[in-house]
């Protein structure tokens, strides 16, 4: 992919519950402040990107995939919504590309990568993009996360993509900085808001250096195991913030009191 002379930041975004933006009602509702934040991200870059790559939660596999498929299908990876989410379209291309851009980074860092021709955008990536961009004119590929959890290799995996940055790559990481289904709302205020204190705080004001310590650290930050028990809705973090290298990180970003009072936080990096 051809380099541009502005590099663009990178972000690590809420992508809300389920097919969110195609419902009504007071679920769609308690959205309404991360839409916002999500349908000023394009505005904020200054430039339209040439394609965006998704670090999704919803994607684990060993070894780093990437999404190869030019039209990529749809995967309605949830349960228990509306019988017509489960026929709604997010019809953006994706970017062979790209993919094999990202393929190639990766493996000259020494990291294996595999393409998946069949994959499709899961809501990690579509319920995201939707606001995000609903011309869904941009190509889109999503990355895996590693079924390792292993927090350095999320880190390393990031920097490796850091040159997208200069090619006009957006690099986006789709999770939630507090994920307990089974302490979501009332029951998981406390972790939530612990963790994400923690969480802005070691993310602000400090280097890219210390910024990684802390994030390969982060089990022991308070409540981080009640605000994670399977660390894959946080893991896009590491990615984004390897790939932001020494950039500031602005916990401004996108801040939100979700469903019954959960603290979240999303972070823009340079």
């Amino acid at each position: 992919m051809t380099q541009t002379a502005d590099r663009l930041p990178t972000f690590f975004l809420n992508h809300g519950g389920g097919p969110w933006p195609w419902m009504d009602g007071p679920m769609r509702r308690a959205y309404d402040q991360l839409e916002g934040s999500l349908q000023a991200v394009i505005p904020s870059l200054g430039a339209m990107p040439k394609a965006i790559l998704v670090v999704s939660a919803h994607w684990e596999e060993a070894v780093p995939h990437v999404s190869t498929n030019a039209a990529p299908p749809m995967l309605y990876d949830y349960y228990g919504f509306p019988e017509h989410t489960y026929r709604i379209r997010y019809p953006a291309p994706g970017s062979p590309e790209l993919a094999g851009r990202v393929s190639q980074l990766l493996r000259a860092g020494g990291m294996d990568c595999c393409g998946d021709a069949k994959r499709g955008f899961d809501h990690g990536t579509f319920s995201m993009m939707q606001p995000i961009r609903p011309e869904a004119d941009i190509p889109v590929v999503q990355l895996s996360v590693l079924t390792s959890f292993d927090a350095a290799e999320h880190i390393a995996m990031g920097r490796l993509l850091a040159p997208l940055r200069e090619e006009g790559v957006l690099v986006l990481g789709s999770g939630l900085s507090y994920h307990n289904l089974r302490n979501f709302g009332v029951k998981g205020q406390a972790a939530s808001h612990a963790f994400d204190r923690w969480l802005r705080h070691s993310l602000s004001g400090v280097d890219g250096d210390q910024r990684a310590i802390a994030l390969e650290r982060w089990m022991d930050g308070p409540a981080a195991m009640q605000a994670h028990p399977r660390p894959e809705h946080l893991l896009p973090l590491h990615v984004i913030a390897g790939a932001a290298g020494a950039d500031p990180c602005s916990v401004q970003f996108h801040q939100d009191d979700f469903f019954g009072g959960l603290a979240v936080t999303s972070f823009r990096f340079g």
